[in-house]
């Protein structure tokens, strides 16, 4: 990732900078007590919607969940119909943004059109923006089954 990459969420539209404070309050219920990792996400659908997660850890790591997969789980529960993802922001640690795990970037590309835009973050306002197709090229998603 360089520099150029990189802009401030200050910089963001309007939905990004509301997206960010729903994931950075989120991320602040973080259950991490082994990684200390913690994690917020927040998607907004078409609708206008918006759901907010945090990643929650278990002993047995494989049984964690993402705080992606949670704001996605979420949403679905929360929709009539198929939802679909016009923006999503997490919210991590570091000094630069980290980007949803594989799971995660199938699990927003199972509810993308296409014109997702997924911001990273960190809790300082570094942020990182892209397409679903830059998250995950070349991707398998429901329309090659349906």
């Amino acid at each position: 990732m360089t520099e150029s990459e990189l802009s401030s969420i200050d910089d963001g539209a309007e939905v990004v900078v509301d997206l960010f404070h729903a994931a950075l309050a989120a991320r602040e219920r973080s259950h991490s007590p082994y990684s200390r990792y913690q994690v917020g996400a927040a998607v907004r659908t078409s609708s206008g919607a918006v759901y907010a997660c945090c990643n929650v850890e278990n002993a047995a790591y494989p049984e964690s969940v993402c705080a992606e997969g949670g704001a996605i789980s979420m949403m679905v529960v929360g929709t009539e119909g198929t939802p679909m993802i016009t923006h999503v922001v997490t919210v991590t640690s570091g000094e630069t943004p980290g980007t949803p795990c594989g799971g995660c970037r199938q699990k927003i590309r199972e509810f993308s059109d296409g014109g997702t835009q997924i911001h990273a973050t960190t809790v300082d306002g570094v942020v990182r923006s892209m397409g679903i197709d830059e998250l995950l090229p070349a991707s398998f998603g429901p329309d090659r089954l349906l």
